[in-house]
């Protein structure tokens, strides 16, 4: 397991249903939480170093993952940062569009994290959008163990992660994550395939992780429930 000090701290952000679903089983977005809850999650990419997705989300939801409110990048620039967060997309064969929003829509720089069997000609491709950077880690498949040293090492301390399902398990299975933020929304979605917080292959009994409970706040209609990841 690699060492704190060695990677970022690493946040997770999500919403779901009170059935723990992300989306529909057409892996379509639901709007599960409300504006209180939006600002309080422009909130926290404005307060971090860098905002990731997997490449699961940016496919399905293309999401630009820039700070909102002007307020708060006019704040963040004044303390000499970009305006946005880099933004950083775990994927690992680079099939991340050329076209995606992140690179048309707000400043800042982007990091694609691929494996080292991406095809060559992506990889290329990628690497020559602005501000944008290609990193490698892993061989069939982004290896995240490597991928966090190598965040720390583009001077990433605080890392926001706001999904999907197949990253947040894997993050939390390698014990790189330190914190969840979950909003529970009133909703029932359903579905034995609609994507939950953490799908991945699951973990035995006997390797359940667990959990601290260190805040709760109701929002809305749904409630924001705040938990310390044991990684011990």
């Amino acid at each position: 397991m690699v060492q704190k000090s060695a990677r970022p701290y690493i946040f997770i952000n999500s919403a779901m249903s009170a059935d723990g679903k992300l989306s529909t089983f057409e892996r379509k977005q639901v709007k599960i939480s409300g504006a209180a809850d939006f600002e309080r999650v422009d909130e926290l990419r404005a307060g971090s170093d860098a905002v990731m997705v997997g490449i699961g989300t940016m496919l399905s939801d293309n999401p630009s993952l820039t700070v909102k409110s002007e307020d708060r990048r006019k704040a963040r620039v004044s303390k000499g940062l970009d305006e946005n967060p880099v933004r950083v997309i775990a994927d690992s064969f680079a099939r991340t569009p050329t076209d995606a929003d992140i690179f048309k829509k707000g400043a800042g720089k982007k990091i694609i994290v691929v494996s080292r069997c991406a095809p060559r000609e992506k990889t290329d491709a990628l690497s020559r959008l602005p501000d944008t950077k290609v990193i490698f880690a892993g061989t069939e498949r982004v290896d995240l163990e490597e991928m966090a040293v190598l965040l720390k090492n583009e001077g990433i301390e605080r890392l926001m992660v706001e999904g999907g399902a197949t990253l947040n398990y894997g993050l939390i299975s390698a014990g790189l994550a330190d914190e969840l933020m979950i909003f529970v929304g009133n909703m029932i979605i359903g579905g034995k395939t609609a994507p939950t917080f953490a799908d991945g292959d699951g973990f035995p009994e006997e390797g359940i992780k667990k959990l601290e409970l260190t805040d709760f706040e109701k929002i809305g209609d749904g409630i924001l429930l705040t938990w310390k990841v044991k990684n011990e």
